[in-house]
């Protein structure tokens, strides 16, 4: 299976109508996303600020105010970035049946009419992963932290293997069922994994990771149909 070859073929599709909607979409709930996050984030702090602060056999601490609107800002500056790469992947992945049938209808136009996932499906799909995603992502920090000059292999390995994971199993439960994509998946764990890594490194670049998730979308599709064909 060569991925280069899937990837080139999603890539060389990326003027396609269907997919510029699709990408435009994917922006605007991403960027929807990650303002509802920081204004989130300052409310709370807002909340938390402002008054005085006393602590139990202290008494009041007014310093505390400053801390917390510091870390405020300083948390209003990372949140996006860290929340970026989870957001922007799980916004995607609603979109990826639209994504993939498009692959289809220019690479594969004589296959029958694949199963659609229905819209509440596909959102708990997507729900469910952008929580994995952050979850795993939140306990990596703890490994960044012990084997800083490692981070940024762990953070394409690990989600390279969450991407890869979340992304075939999407593309192929389409035409063999969520069982039938759990098999080919298991069978084609390496390879899978290997994509999936190749697509969480341009997801480190910033702007480029709004991009990536909809070429990774068409990349597996590629991928799913490649695997599945018996000869491979």
């Amino acid at each position: 299976m060569n991925i280069l070859n899937a990837f080139f073929s999603a890539l060389g599709q990326i003027g396609d109508p269907k997919f510029r909607a699709v990408l435009l979409r994917g922006i605007g709930l991403t960027i929807l996303f990650l303002v509802i996050a920081c204004a989130g984030a300052i409310w709370l702090i807002n909340g938390l600020s402002g008054r005085e602060i006393s602590l139990p056999f202290i008494g009041a601490v007014p310093w505390l105010n400053d801390v917390l609107n510091y870390s405020g800002i300083l948390l209003v500056l990372i949140l996006p970035v860290f929340l970026m790469v989870p957001v922007a992947s799980a916004v995607t992945s609603i979109f990826l049946d639209e994504v993939a049938q498009a692959v289809e209808d220019k690479h594969f136009p004589t296959l029958p009419t694949a199963r659609r996932i229905p819209v509440s499906e596909a959102l708990l799909d997507s729900l469910s992963f952008l929580g994995v995603l952050v979850f795993a992502n939140l306990l990596a920090l703890i490994l960044y932290a012990i084997f800083t000059p490692l981070a940024p292999f762990i953070f394409w390995a690990m989600n390279g293997f969450l991407l890869g994971r979340e992304y075939f199993t999407l593309a192929a439960m389409r035409r063999v069922g969520r069982d039938g994509a759990r098999k080919l998946r298991a069978k084609h764990a390496t390879t899978i994994w290997v994509a999936g890594t190749l697509m969480a490194i341009p997801l480190s670049v910033p702007l480029i990771n709004l991009v990536i998730p909809i070429i990774g979308a068409a990349t597996f599709t590629h991928i799913y149909h490649a695997l599945s064909d018996p000869k491979v």
